[in-house]
Order: structure tokens, then C-alpha cells, then sequence
């Protein structure tokens, strides 16, 4: 006998209705670029146009209008690392409902301030997402608060399906969605409505090899878990109950991606489609960058389903990028201790059409002779074949570098 699943596709589409002309309406394309680097045919729905530029809203509002009159008036509480955080503050300031957010000491600032600017109380405590969770809920007891779940929750997981609903209204034809996995809730709602639609088309989930508690539970694994992830709104231990039995009845795979490939996805964001991902948001992109074989020639729908990423972070990544590309790279010359030896290498270097980013100067290194000068030149390249270029200008003029 099959197991009755806690979500139906009827809950999905009462979500869908419930939630009508509050949210908006975001817009799915194909993106040529990214097809033609992945090898699939991709198209990307891009759900961090929401306000609080995350698909947690939908679940959020779904849940909220769910409440009754005294669950309003006592106020609600959540524990989030950030996204189910602002679309719970957002839509309860705009429902007239108190919102209190525990947040882990980690949560990236931007988040924390957005969320405050909402009108929530926000307590951070804890450095993981299930820390600032147990904390929440004890607050939760003390204050006889109402819990909105940030994840497993039917309610919860019917909002966020409605992503499903309106890609497939847009493109009901696809091969496969690749669907971020933290807590489940996500591709919990999705799947149901997928499956509903084509019990054919596939169901990928996709998490941070860091955080790959719904990977391990379902194959009964349990490597370590943790670390400074860079998909944050991932970062989830242990996944939902619910999520879990929804996830291991409708969904197909579930595959890891590393570091790289997440900040590799978030750059081609960036550079590709001018628009803005955090981690977890770019998940689906990485996954495709880090199995092609796997979803090579067929047509894939993807979820930037959060676009709040932290401005220094993210210009520590747009940086590393260049840096993996050659475009930024660091080389050392020596030479004699010499008025003008920087100004010639300098002029060899601009010759090339190089520019210098910084420069430090080292006269005390052991392995430099007594009367030599050690120089560290940060330069930036169109490429890394200018790289090779400038490289083999400094040699030719006498200043062999060598890179590190």
C-alpha cells in the first residue's frame, strides 16, 4: 500500500490561490550563455525578484494567512538563517501580526538588518541554524508564541510549490527541475506539483557537500557535517520529517556540489545573467556545473531562489573568480637592490598592457641576496593568456618572474 504523503498537489494550488496577487510574479527564460557552458538547455526562473529577494516568501504568506484570529494576536516566532526570516517579517508587518526571528550569530549582516527593518525582534543566538532553532524554541514556550516552521510545515511546503506551478504554466515540457535541498521545504512543495503534472519528469535535488543531511538520511550515510559554507541558507543538519518522506517518494536524485562550483554559479550569475545570487540560491546552476554529464542535452529548470548575498562576500568572490581565471595573479621578481629597478619592471608591465593592483617590496627575505630586492606584484590581466604574455615580457627584459 502506497504511503499517504503529508502534501497533496491540492494544497499546492490552495497555496497558489491564497497567496494570489501578493507576491510577484517572477519571470522564467532561457538563458543562451549558460546553456551553451553547462551543455543543457537551461532555463532559470528567477524568484529572487521577490521583495525580500527570496522564495521563502511564499511559504511565509501561505502559512501566516493560514493562522487564526487569536494566533495572530499572539504573535509568531521562527528560526532562520535569513530568507524565511525577512518573508515571515515582511508579511507579518503587512498582516498587522507580531514576528519575533531567531537568528544563529553566523546569519551574513545584510539579512539581520533587513530583517530588523521589517519590524521583527530579532535574537541571535547559536552559530548554526539548529542551534538558533532550540533557542526559538524555548522562546517560543516562554512567550506562548505560535511557530512557523521553516521548513516542515504543510503549509510551508505548499507555498514554496508554487514556484513549480508557475514554471510549468510557463514551460510544461521540461526534462527535469534542479531544486535546492536545505530543510526540504522547497523541493518538497515543487515535487508534488511536478509529479502531478508528468510523474515522468525528474526531480533533482541539490545540497552543499557540507550540509548533506537530506543526502545522507535517505542512503543512510553520515559523514561529517559542517563548515563555513558559502550556501548559508543550506546550512541545515538535520532536514524535516515531513520533507523527508516527500523528498524520498517523489524525488529522483540528489546531488552534491563543492565550494567552487557554488561560487562558480553565483559568478556566472553575476556575469551571465547581470543578476545577483547568494549561495544557495545558485545551487541548481552548480550542480549542473559540477555533474554535466548528468544533465547534459536536456531541458532544465532552475530555481535562483535567493539573491541575498552579503556585499563583501560577494565581492570576495567575484575577486576569487578572477583569480581562478588568470585575470588576477601575483608574481615575484628579483633583482638587484637598484634606484629605478620598479620603475623599469613597472614599465615592462604597463608595455604589456597590465595593470598594477598593489606592489610589496621585500628586502630582508632569506632567500634573496644580501644586496638584491624581492618585489611582489599584484597585476590584473585581460586573461590568462595576457598573463602568459606579461610573463614572458619581464623575462625577455631581463626580470624572470615566477608566479604564486
Amino acid at each position: 500500500m502506497t504511503e499517504t504523503l503529508p502534501i497533496s498537489v491540492a494544497h499546492v494550488r490552495a497555496a497558489q490561490k491564497t497567496i494570489s496577487g501578493q507576491l510577484v510574479r517572477t519571470p522564467l527564460r532561457r538563458s543562451i550563455t549558460l546553456s551553451e557552458i553547462t551543455g543543457a538547455d537551461v532555463w532559470v526562473k528567477f524568484d529572487n525578484q521577490q521583495f525580500t529577494a527570496s522564495f521563502k516568501e511564499r511559504g511565509a504568506l501561505n502559512k501566516l494567512m493560514t493562522l487564526t484570529e487569536d494566533e495572530k494576536k499572539r504573535g509568531v516566532i521562527a528560526a532562520s538563517a535569513g530568507n524565511h526570516a525577512q518573508g515571515v517579517a515582511y508579511h507579518g508587518r503587512r498582516l498587522g501580526i507580531p514576528v519575533t526571528i531567531a537568528m544563529p550569530v553566523t546569519t551574513p549582516f545584510n539579512k539581520v538588518q533587513h530583517t530588523r527593518a521589517f519590524g521583527a525582534r530579532v535574537l541571535l543566538e547559536g552559530h548554526t541554524f539548529d542551534e538558533a532553532k532550540a533557542f526559538a524554541e524555548r522562546v517560543r514556550q516562554r512567550d506562548d508564541l505560535v511557530w512557523i516552521h521553516p521548513f516542515d510545515d504543510v503549509e510551508i511546503m505548499a507555498g514554496q510549490g508554487t514556484i513549480a506551478l508557475e514554471m510549468l504554466e510557463d514551460q510544461p515540457d521540461f526534462d527535469m527541475m534542479v531544486v535546492p535541498i536545505g530543510g526540504g521545504g522547497l523541493i518538497s512543495g515543487m515535487a508534488t506539483a511536478i509529479k502531478a503534472h508528468d510523474p515522468d519528469m525528474q526531480v533533482i535535488g541539490v545540497q552543499a557537500a557540507m550540509y548533506s543531511g537530506m543526502h545522507n538520511a535517505l542512503r543512510g550515510a553520515a559523514p561529517p557535517l559542517g563548515g563555513a559554507s558559502i550556501a548559508e541558507g543550506m546550512a541545515v543538519k538535520q532536514p524535516g520529517e515531513l520533507t523527508r518522506r516527500v523528498v524520498e517518494a517523489l524525488v529522483d536524485d540528489i546531488v552534491l556540489v563543492d565550494e567552487e562550483h557554488l561560487e562558480r554559479a553565483i559568478t556566472l550569475f553575476a556575469d551571465v545573467e547581470k543578476t545577483i545570487a547568494e549561495g544557495a540560491g545558485a545551487a541548481g546552476l552548480a550542480a549542473l556545473l559540477a555533474h554535466p554529464n548528468r544533465f547534459a542535452g536536456r531541458k532544465v529548470g532552475l530555481v535562483l531562489c535567493g539573491g541575498n548575498i552579503d556585499s563583501r562576500l560577494l565581492a570576495s568572490v567575484l575577486t576569487r573568480a578572477l583569480v581562478r581565471d588568470n585575470r588576477i595573479t601575483n608574481i615575484r621578481v628579483i633583482g638587484d637592490d637598484r634606484p629605478g629597478l620598479l620603475g623599469l619592471v613597472s614599465q615592462v608591465i604597463g608595455n604589456a598592457g597590465a595593470n598594477i593592483l598593489e606592489v610589496a617590496h621585500n628586502r630582508i627575505a632569506l632567500d634573496v641576496p644580501a644586496k638584491g630586492a624581492e618585489f611582489d606584484i599584484l597585476i590584473e590581466t585581460r586573461d590568462a593568456q595576457h598573463t602568459q604574455d606579461v610573463i614572458e615580457a619581464l623575462a625577455q627584459a631581463g626580470y624572470p618572474p615566477r608566479t604564486n
